[in-house]
């Protein structure tokens, strides 16, 4: 399906890795997580799925793969600029010559690090993945420690041929990962880093910016009732170059000309306060912004919409609320989330589909997309509260 919207040319002008499959990834109805029309009052209420769990070949297929498309091209160029960890006090200069190893950091079960993992295979790279035991509540609440760091996506690291190392709680590493970068250098390898969710690397908002194009397109193909857009979106807020992406393309094409729609990320980890969040998310927006074509104040904080109300008591902690919507969503659409994200967005998701804090009395009919950022492979170390 070719896109019914033409980049515009200062977006379409930048460089580019085809990671994904060539069409964009399917979105399908949730039926039973719809509203039916109750009354001519009561609109009805329409839910779909976006499968970013189903946009790529490679493993564990999700929302990273988007990212990492526009970090590949620095990555394989002759000179390499944003190879060094965003924490370092000196910056040094370009590389000289194409990574031979990619690096990277993430929690226990960190989705991220498998997909940087498996991108280094499809490179020819070698992959350095660097796991904090301290990050979130995943392994505190584990009953068998051992099997959670074992199981899951630490075991497709493995299997992806990463190098894997567990750092515990506390080291400097999970300050500024320097230190690796500069001992893989002293070995004659060319490490090149990328942020924990690629988030603060700067291109790392660009690949959701184009996703939303990709949406509008799909949009306008399934003739949705209504508004015949999504009028609200609903996708995990974590490291937040996702929400903060969508932001910024769904604000371009505003400029286009389109009518606005309503991005909500929900939020998976209570460690930052909201507005810590809001302005991360507002300054990724905005750096992806400048790059595809908007201006300083064309995203405003009013763009930034949040939910901190399903965070449960810690990041990757599977809670009671989190077991059953793996459930629910199982049972009823076949469908199955990853523990740490999508059960959190899909909660927050049908929370607001069931309270109808999408529509107002008398409102046209309600189209609501949920996001799936994938990360299903975690599941296999949360076997013992699943």
């Amino acid at each position: 399906m070719s896109l019914p919207f033409q980049l515009p040319e200062t977006f379409a002008q930048i460089s580019r890795y085809k990671i994904l499959y060539p069409t964009p990834s399917p979105i399908h109805p949730l039926p039973s997580i719809s509203q039916a029309r109750v009354s001519p009052h009561h609109p009805l209420i329409s839910v779909y799925a976006k499968r970013e769990d189903h946009s790529s070949p490679l493993a564990c297929s999700g929302n990273k793969y988007r990212k990492l498309e526009y970090i590949v091209p620095d990555i394989l160029s002759q000179a390499p600029i944003y190879h060094y960890h965003e924490n370092n006090p000196s910056p040094p200069g370009p590389l000289n010559g194409p990574a031979t190893t990619l690096v990277t950091e993430g929690a226990i079960q960190s989705n991220h690090t498998v997909q940087v993992a498996a991108l280094a295979r499809k490179l020819g790279l070698n992959a350095l993945i660097l796991l904090h035991r301290g990050t979130g509540g995943g392994l505190r609440a584990a009953s068998d420690k051992e099997a959670f760091q074992r199981n899951g996506n630490v075991q497709i690291n493995r299997l992806l041929g990463a190098e894997v190392r567990i750092c515990e709680q506390g080291d400097p590493l999970a300050r500024d990962a320097t230190p690796v970068l500069d001992e893989l250098k002293a070995s004659g390898q060319n490490p090149y880093w990328i942020p924990g969710g690629a988030s603060l690397h700067p291109l790392g908002g660009l690949g959701y910016a184009r996703a939303a194009f990709e949406i509008a397109g799909q949009e306008k193909e399934m003739g949705l009732s209504g508004s015949g857009r999504f009028d609200y979106i609903f996708v995990a807020c974590g490291s937040g170059s996702t929400v903060g992406g969508l932001v910024a393309g769904f604000k371009l094409l505003e400029k286009l000309g389109e009518k606005p729609r309503r991005i909500i990320g929900i939020l998976n980890s209570p460690t930052q306060p909201l507005a810590y969040h809001e302005e991360r998310v507002l300054r990724f927006a905005k750096k992806a912004g400048s790059l595809i074509g908007l201006h300083g104040g064309d995203i405003r904080v009013q763009d930034v919409k949040l939910d901190d109300r399903f965070v449960g008591s810690a990041y990757g902690v599977l809670d009671d609320q989190g077991k059953e919507t793996l459930e629910v969503m199982a049972q009823t659409e076949g469908m199955i989330l990853d523990p740490v994200y999508t059960s959190k967005v899909a909660r927050g998701m049908m929370h607001w589909v069931k309270e109808r804090d999408v529509a107002e009395p008398g409102s046209d009919d309600i189209n609501v997309l949920f996001i799936h950022t994938g990360g299903q492979a975690a599941l296999g170390a949360y076997l013992d509260n699943a």
